[in-house]
C-alpha cells in the first residue's frame, strides 16, 4: 500500500488519526507497545510452501473440555489484581488493585475489580439478609432478596473509584517508581444492575424534614456514611448484579448501594440499614479517612464527586518500549464524577503542545471512556501527558495547582495530570510535571 503523508497534529510526534489510518501504517502494527520499522512494513514475514508443515501442536489434537464456571487462559495468570503493601496486614483491611494497564474497552472482569474492605469480607446468608428503611417515614420498611427481586431492575455502565485512588502521587515528594497498577489501580469500570433506592424511598414516605440517610454495611465494623437524600432520590441504585452476574461477596454480596460518580466508600456495600434523617451523623468513616483537609487547616467534609480525570495506561510506568523508535498508540482512560468526558487532550513535549484525541464510542456519563491518538517516536527522550475535560467544563488540573488547594498530607480526591518519562532506550517511569 502507497503511504500518503502523515499529519503532525502536535510536537513530539503526534500524528493525525486519519491520516495515520489511511497512510496504512496502523493496518499492519501490532498491539499494545509495538514499533513497527519501515523496513518491517517493506519486508513481511514469508509464509512456507506448504503451510500444514508447521502447524503447532495445538492443530493436532483434540481440545479440553469446558468447565461449569469459565476461567481465564493459564496464559493469562500474570494479569491480577496487586495487594497494596501500604494498608495493615491484616485479614481485615485490604486494598487490591486493578491491573488498568492491562485492560482494553471500559469494563473491568469482576475479578479483577478492585477491591477495599476496612473490616473484612462477611459471609452473608442470602436468605436471612434484609434491607431495612426506617427514620423520617411514613412506614417503615423491611426487604428481603426475594421481595426485592420483584421491582424493576435498572443497568448502566458507571465506574467506580476509590477517594484514595492515586494517592502516592499526592503526597511523595519525589515521584515514585511505580507503574500504572500500583498508582490508579484503585479504579475500575462495571455494569451495575439493581433497584433504584427511590422506588423505594417513595414506597415508604419521606417526612417533609428529610434530608439525609445514614446507610449501614452488615459488615463486622457496621461501615456507615451520611448521603444525602437528593442523591438517593436521583440516581442511586441498591446493586445486586455487577457485569451480569450477582455481586461477588468482596463487591458486597447480596446487595449494596450504588452511587454512580461519587467515592467507592460512599457505595457502602452488605448494606442493610438505611435510616431517614434530618442531618448527617458524622460516622467515624465520614470524619476520619474521608473529609480532606485544605492548605488553610480548613476541613472539608462530604466531597462526593470524584472529579475529572485521565491517564495514559500505555506506555505507562515501568513498561518497556520494544523498539528505539516508531510508531505506537498512546492510549488510557479518562472518566467524571460528573457526566460524560467531552474531550481529552495528550501532549507528547511535556505539555507543551496538546492534540486532542480520538473516543472511543460509547461515551457515557460517569463512566470510563477509552481514548486513543497515534504517535511516532523518534527515540529522544519523551514525557507524555493526558489532560481530560468534562461536559460540566471541569478541567484535570496540574500536580501543582491540585497541591495548591490541599494539605502537604491530604490525598483524597487526587486527579492532577499524570505524566510518563520516556527515556532513550524506551523505559517509560513515573515523573511530575
Amino acid at each position: 500500500m502507497k503511504n500518503k503523508t502523515l499529519k503532525s497534529v502536535a510536537a513530539g510526534g503526534l500524528l493525525d488519526r486519519r491520516s495515520f489510518i489511511l497512510s496504512g501504517l496502523a493496518l499492519s502494527s501490532t498491539y499494545p507497545l509495538a514499533a513497527l520499522s519501515q523496513a518491517t512494513l517493506e519486508k513481511p514475514r514469508s509464509m512456507p510452501d506448504n503451510i500444514g508443515s508447521e502447524l503447532p501442536q495445538w492443530m493436532k489434537v483434540p481440545g479440553y473440555g469446558a468447565s461449569e464456571y469459565g476461567q481465564p487462559s493459564g496464559h493469562e495468570k500474570h494479569i491480577k489484581r496487586y495487594l497494596e503493601k501500604n494498608t495493615p496486614e491484616t485479614s481485615i483491611f485490604s486494598i487490591w488493585h486493578t491491573p488498568i494497564a492491562n485492560q482494553r474497552g471500559i469494563i473491568t472482569p469482576s475479578g479483577l475489580h478492585f477491591s477495599v474492605s476496612h473490616n473484612g469480607i462477611p459471609d452473608i446468608s442470602p436468605e436471612k439478609h434484609q434491607l431495612m428503611i426506617h427514620g423520617l417515614v411514613d412506614k417503615p420498611l423491611k426487604f428481603d432478596i426475594e421481595s426485592l427481586m420483584r421491582y424493576p431492575i435498572v443497568s448502566n455502565i458507571n465506574f467506580l473509584e476509590c477517594a484514595g485512588n492515586t494517592a502516592p502521587n499526592a503526597v511523595s515528594f519525589n515521584a515514585l517508581d511505580q507503574n500504572c497498577q500500583e498508582l490508579f489501580g484503585q479504579i475500575s469500570g462495571s455494569e451495575w444492575a439493581g433497584i433504584p433506592l427511590k422506588y423505594l424511598l417513595q414506597e415508604a414516605g419521606l417526612k417533609p424534614n428529610a434530608k439525609w440517610v445514614i446507610v449501614e454495611g452488615a459488615d463486622g465494623g457496621s461501615h456507615a456514611r451520611s448521603i444525602p437524600l437528593s442523591k438517593l432520590l436521583d440516581d442511586a441504585i441498591i446493586a445486586m448484579y455487577q457485569n451480569g452476574e450477582r455481586l461477588r461477596p468482596e463487591q458486597g454480596y447480596p446487595m449494596r448501594l450504588f452511587l454512580p460518580g461519587w467515592e467507592g466508600n460512599a457505595s457502602v456495600k452488605w448494606v442493610h440499614r438505611l435510616e431517614v434523617t434530618d442531618k448527617p451523623a458524622f460516622t467515624k468513616d465520614e470524619s476520619g479517612l474521608y473529609s480532606d483537609i485544605l492548605e488553610d487547616g480548613r476541613i472539608e467534609r462530604f466531597s462526593f464527586h470524584m472529579g475529572v480525570k485521565s491517564v495514559i495506561t500505555h506506555p505507562s510506568g515501568k513498561q518497556q518500549l520494544p523498539d528505539k523508535k516508531g510508531f505506537y498508540e498512546i492510549s488510557g482512560l479518562a472518566w467524571s464524577g460528573h457526566g460524560k468526558i467531552k474531550y481529552v487532550e495528550v501532549s507528547a513535549d511535556g505539555g507543551l503542545t496538546w492534540a486532542k484525541a480520538h473516543l472511543d464510542s460509547p461515551v457515557l456519563s460517569k463512566s470510563l471512556t477509552r481514548f486513543h491518538i497515534p504517535w511516532q517516536w523518534q527515540g529522544h527522550e519523551s514525557t507524555i501527558l493526558s489532560r481530560a475535560t468534562d461536559e460540566q467544563g471541569n478541567v484535570q488540573p496540574t500536580r501543582d495547582k491540585w497541591r495548591e488547594k490541599y494539605a502537604s498530607y491530604s490525598f483524597n480526591h487526587y486527579n492532577a495530570i499524570q505524566a510518563w518519562h520516556i527515556d532513550r532506550d524506551g523505559k517509560v517511569k513515573n515523573v511530575y510535571v
